[in-house]
């Protein structure tokens, strides 16, 4: 088991938990969303299907309340003021997140087999492949809808935004949605006709689904983008969809509006 595990992943979802405790800190009632993390590993490890699958159906409910930033005893440090980083953009702030990181680390270290490894032959064209699906549906959507706007830059926090979006953001959204949740229900799909498809979806689906306090527009061009890093998961493992969804992300921080118009 301990030779399967992603080292890789977790040394560099490590390395963003520690400077993300750096800035905030942690609450005693945060030890009950640990505790609930913990009895859920030995949930999901019975032999037991019904304990099995409760395990798994508690973890999804924890997983929802840190992704969402629900759960109380978290308190996560705020790196970037409120700025323009256009004069037509919204505000925008970031905090580097202590809860959401936590999902990270449980996927990784209970469920390894997220990590589906490829030969890098595979990996380039299936981000090729995920990106191209994800900049004309999710960047050319933004732009239809007129939430967005070409806007070349390059603001002050620049680092500071990528190192969080590259270790707390797309490594945690993408070892859940499509590590977890999509290459899940692919496994469990596999003998249906078109399950594979119907997997990708679903998860592109929820994974839109965690943006509603954005608006139905967010909810709509996170599905999109969903579709396109489902389809480098598939044929590229995790690090494709990673890589998929960070490069969409660098696109439309470095050459659109950022996060969205104002008004």
């Amino acid at each position: 088991m301990l030779a399967a595990l992603p080292w890789p992943y977790l040394a560099l979802l490590s390395l963003g938990f520690v400077a993300a405790l750096g800035y905030g800190h942690l609450g005693l009632l945060s030890l009950i969303t640990f505790a609930l993390l913990v009895l859920t590993v030995f949930a999901v490890r019975q032999p037991r299907p019904w304990a099995r699958y409760s395990g798994h159906a508690v973890f999804l409910l924890v997983a929802l309340g840190l992704v969402m930033h629900w759960l109380p005893g978290f308190y996560n440090g705020r790196v970037i003021e409120p700025q323009r980083f256009t004069a037509d953009a919204v505000p925008f702030s970031m905090y580097l997140n202590q809860d959401k990181p936590l999902v990270g680390f449980w996927l990784l270290l209970v469920c390894p087999w997220i990590v589906a490894r490829r030969s890098w032959r595979v990996l380039t064209p299936a981000v090729a492949l995920g990106l191209g699906v994800s900049v004309v549906l999710a960047l050319g959507g933004a732009l239809l809808l007129g939430i967005i706007s070409w806007a070349p830059k390059w603001p002050a926090p620049t680092w500071l935004w990528l190192f969080n979006n590259l270790l707390l953001v797309t490594l945690v959204e993408e070892a859940l949605f499509r590590g977890y949740i999509q290459g899940g229900l692919s496994q469990r799909l596999k003998h249906l006709p078109y399950g594979e498809t119907l997997a990708l979806v679903v998860a592109a689906i929820l994974f839109g689904l965690i943006h509603i306090g954005a608006g139905w527009q967010w909810v709509l061009l996170a599905s999109l983008a969903g579709i396109g890093y489902g389809l480098a998961y598939r044929f590229g493992g995790l690090l494709a969809a990673i890589a998929t969804h960070l490069t969409l992300n660098l696109l439309h921080f470095f050459l659109f509006t950022y996060p969205m118009l104002a008004g």
